[in-house]
């Protein structure tokens, strides 16, 4: 019944669906001791057998004449024992030597046992696998897997071996032999595992179909091109990894139609509020900001929750955009709030806002995990009774503890720090209300569209694609840090002209605790070197005042140079600042390089960034830093940042669920993600229930995860 749509599919299906839904413990030979074990790697029923596919296939279809072994292959050999003894050198072993006509090869055995020891007599026929290594003898196998052979000898294997991944006390032959026990269930009732993707779409896609898939994978044939199967890129592979994908997507619109489905306040245009707020701005909005303005009115003005994503390069005025649609949130009676993944960025929002918003007379409310007593008691009053329609802070805001009057707006910035999951739950906040806010997501990380696409299935997209008018473009260099003297002295003559400069220290370990050390001691180099300058330092591990002191005085003028460390990332917006100085900027990724270095270059003076490198460079680094070197475009950036590392690193792990996906491997498989989108239109075209068992199949408990939000 191949393109018979799933409702009218179920019934007919259910006897079979149900047995290779049955636990693990229904096969033979598996009790709960087993099952516990299975249960670490994700298997709890027949079916997650049959999608636990091999990491590496072995080859053990022939037997390879010993004179033809080389060093470091893999192979099945035969022969007859021609001695066997226990030979004493750094490590005591069983030797036997196997000889076949062709040549003679050693079985080493350094753990083994007296009755091991007498199974190997001078004429027994021996057949054994494993890798052929130079050793004392000749060409040696360790510890082989064997087996005696008889008059009547078992043929070879008639499929490539699948190497699975496996568990303490899991070995492969009792894997392989379970999977072989799913796979005999499945081949005597094919149905009982139903290909989910209708035969025309398989046609239209250039896709196999599943159950011939997963014999492939499961038992390749002796022709079967073994590394393309271990690398993922055989057909049959591909087929699974596109169907996961799918499933991943088809799980965010899910998602999408849920929230949809809710009731959200139909907002007014407020334009006499905005009109006023723009009245007071030193600058107008470019064409790019209004366009994507007129994208989130015409989305507040529906009774359906808006979900959209806004992409803008660094400096492009994401800010202005949220202020404006959480000004239709006021004008409607109801409450904006805006979570920004750090303190610094969401105290510089904060202060923002209120030179904004105070003119307006709207109350601004700043909240965050280190506000504590009376101050936060007051905050939360504030928040639950609705004197304060604009709210602004750190997750802290979407704790348990913190109740809404009325919130229709959600603004989350720099969306790549938070993941998916909290990002639908902000939802639940308003529904206390009685409604559903509108979601804003912001982001001033490109993603290139095809990624945005699978990643962000649950969102719409809007870009702003024009810097306002007066940006200076940044010149980018890269130095390495044996020329660390000349950049000394590159800061000295910018801070004798009036200009202030930035030096952002990284480190190799991932350790924030290092990173802070080596701010500190960079800034006692510096104020070494340079005893005429005003030093200041920010970092991760400063109370939100300390950084706070630091960021004033640095945008007051007070200081000329700000030691920090990747913090200063996002948000941070001094005109005067002229030049950057990035040091091992090998070790970040374009995106957060793009990022750090649009801190300069807001005002009108010419800017410099300089990326201080430690050589010598990988050849990866070489191209990644060049890029920098070429582009000021983020969009650019993003794309390369997506040839060159792919879109796993692109997108983070954090940042959706396509990061912990069973087969799909987003860097391996970028090619296929450009026809997600219109598979999964397709699919929902000819049966809009089509999504549930895909879902159901890939995701599982985390499909249960999606929906609760």
């Amino acid at each position: 019944m191949p393109d018979t749509p799933y409702k009218d599919r179920k019934h007919a299906q259910g006897v079979h669906v149900s047995k290779l839904s049955s636990p693990v413990t229904a096969l033979k030979g598996v009790g709960e001791a087993l099952a516990l074990k299975l249960a670490r790697l994700k298997i709890a029923s027949i079916a997650d057998l049959l999608f636990h596919l091999p990491l590496r296939y072995q080859d053990r279809t022939r037997i390879t004449p010993i004179a033809t072994l080389r060093s470091g292959h893999e192979a099945v050999v035969e022969g007859e024992v021609a001695a066997a003894e226990v030979v004493r050198g750094r490590r005591r072993s069983l030797l036997v030597r196997l000889r076949d006509g062709s040549g003679i090869l050693s079985l080493r055995f350094f753990h083994f046992s007296p009755a091991q020891q007498q199974q190997f007599q001078p004429g027994v026929r021996v057949r054994a696998f494993g890798e052929a290594r130079a050793g004392a003898t000749g060409l040696e196998i360790y510890h082989p897997e064997y087996r005696l052979l008889g008059h009547n000898e078992p043929p070879v294997e008639d499929h490539l071996t699948p190497i699975y991944p496996t568990t303490e006390g899991l070995n492969q032959a009792r894997l392989r032999a379970l999977i072989d026990q799913a796979m005999e269930i499945l081949e005597s009732a094919p149905d009982a595992l139903p290909d989910h993707i209708p035969e025309h779409l398989r046609q239209r896609f250039s896709l196999p179909p599943l159950l011939e898939c997963l014999k492939t994978l499961h038992h390749p044939p002796p022709d079967s091109d073994a590394e393309a199967l271990s690398q993922g890129l055989h057909p049959a592979s591909r087929r699974l990894a596109m169907e996961e994908l799918l499933a991943h997507q088809l799980s965010l619109r899910e998602v999408r139609l849920r929230i949809q489905h809710d009731g959200a306040p139909a907002l007014p245009s407020g334009r006499s509020l905005k009109t006023r707020f723009l009245a007071q701005l030193p600058f107008s909005l470019t064409t790019a900001q209004r366009r994507v303005l007129d994208e989130i009115g015409q989305d507040l003005a529906r009774p359906a929750p808006m979900l959209r994503l806004v992409q803008g390069d660094v400096g492009s005025g994401k800010t202005v955009v949220a202020a404006m649609a959480a000004l239709t949130a006021i004008a409607g009676d109801c409450q904006a709030a805006l979570m920004a993944p750090t303190e610094l960025l969401a105290e510089q929002h904060y202060r923002t806002f209120c030179s904004w918003f105070e003119p307006l007379d709207i109350d601004v409310a700043w909240l965050s995990g280190k506000l504590k007593g009376k101050a936060r008691l007051d905050t939360k009053a504030a928040i639950s009774d609705g004197r304060a329609r604009m709210i602004i802070g750190t997750h802290a805001i979407f704790q348990d503890d913190v109740s809404f009057q009325r919130l229709g707006l959600a603004i989350i910035d720099e969306q790549h720090r938070f993941g998916v999951h909290q990002r639908l739950s902000l939802r639940e906040k308003g529904e206390a209300g009685g409604l559903t806010p509108h979601q804003l997501v912001m982001t001033a990380t490109p993603i290139p569209r095809t990624l945005a696409m699978s990643a962000y299935a649950d969102l719409d997209v809007s870009v702003i694609d024009e810097l306002p008018p007066g940006r200076t473009p940044v010149t980018t260099a890269v130095i390495s840090d044996e020329r660390r003297p000349e950049v000394i002295r590159r800061i000295r003559a910018a801070c004798a002209e009036g200009r202030q400069a930035y030096w952002v220290c990284t480190l190799i370990e991932e350790s924030e605790v290092l990173t802070c050390q080596a701010a500190e001691v960079t800034r006692e180099d510096l104020a070494e070197a340079l005893p005429e300058l005003s030093i200041g330092l920010v970092h991760g591990r400063m109370k939100a005042s300390e950084k706070a002191e630091a960021m004033d005085a640095f945008k007051s003028g007070e200081l000329d140079l700000l030691v920090a460390t990747t913090v200063i990332e996002v948000g941070v917006d001094v005109p005067n600042a002229s030049l950057m100085i990035i040091e091992n900027p090998e070790r970040l990724g374009l995106s957060q390089l793009h990022q750090l270095r649009g801190r300069v270059g807001r005002g009108s003076t010419a800017s410099f960034c300089v990326l201080l490198y430690h050589p010598p460079l990988s050849q990866t680094s070489r191209q990644r830093l060049a890029v920098m070197r070429e582009t000021t475009d983020g969009f650019r950036i993003a794309e390369r940042d997506l040839e060159i590392r792919g879109p796993g690193e692109v997108l983070g792990t954090r940042q959706t669920g396509l990061a912990q996906m069973k087969i799909a491997d987003l860097e391996r498989d970028a090619d296929l993600l450009p026809r997600i989108t219109p598979l999964a239109d397709a699919l929902l075209a000819w049966d809009a229930n089509a999504g549930q068992p895909l879902i159901r199949r890939w995701l599982g408990e985390e499909a249960g995860r999606y929906g609760q939000v």
